[in-house]
């Protein structure tokens, strides 16, 4: 898979000034770019202090829908926020991915977050977190995606090859006593 993710505000300093100064056909451009060089994915977050997140979203999906070449490629929206991913995932034509749910604020917040996805035919991308916090080893991460797998094929509906695990990998090297284990 490889994922267009420049159309990301947040990482891409060039992306986040064109939809700040209100230029979404430059931010199409951009998406154009990475279909044109072998994304068959384009990843979409509007995750930044200076935008209204959930309308920058809505306006670049309803964009995007409208060029022939990137409106062929599933779309991922990404942000930390529900909302916004709520609002994006109302605007995605065909399948699309949810990036991300985890079981951070429990079980039945996941469910309905799920739920949603759901309802939106779209995918999942699940993070390695639970109610504990992040998974930092290899066994809280098998347990937390066994669990939330489990969850999402017997209690939401999803079908296997809609949920794609994203186990959280953890930096080595930083110096940082507390991350030697990782």
């Amino acid at each position: 898979m490889r994922v267009g993710a420049r159309p990301n505000v947040t990482g891409w300093a060039r992306r986040r000034r064109l939809v700040e100064a209100g230029d979404y056909t430059g931010a199409v451009a951009v998406a154009l770019e990475q279909v044109r060089c072998g994304a068959n994915l384009i990843g979409v977050n509007m995750d930044a202090d200076l935008l209204d997140a959930e309308e920058a979203v809505t306006r670049f999906l309803n964009l995007i829908a409208t060029e022939p070449e990137i409106a062929r490629v599933p779309i991922m929206v990404d942000s930390s926020k529900w909302t916004v991913l709520e609002a994006g995932l109302k605007c995605v034509q065909g399948k699309g991915v949810c990036n991300s749910i985890s079981l951070k604020g429990g079980e039945a917040a996941f469910l309905e977050q799920a739920h949603k996805v759901r309802s939106y035919g779209a995918a999942a991308v699940v993070m390695a977190f639970d109610e504990v916090g992040q998974a930092d080893t290899f066994e809280r991460k098998v347990d937390i995606s066994s669990r939330a797998y489990k969850l999402l094929t017997e209690k939401a509906g999803f079908h296997p090859e809609d949920i794609i695990f994203h186990p959280n990998i953890l930096p080595i090297a930083t110096g940082t006593e507390d991350h030697t284990g990782y």
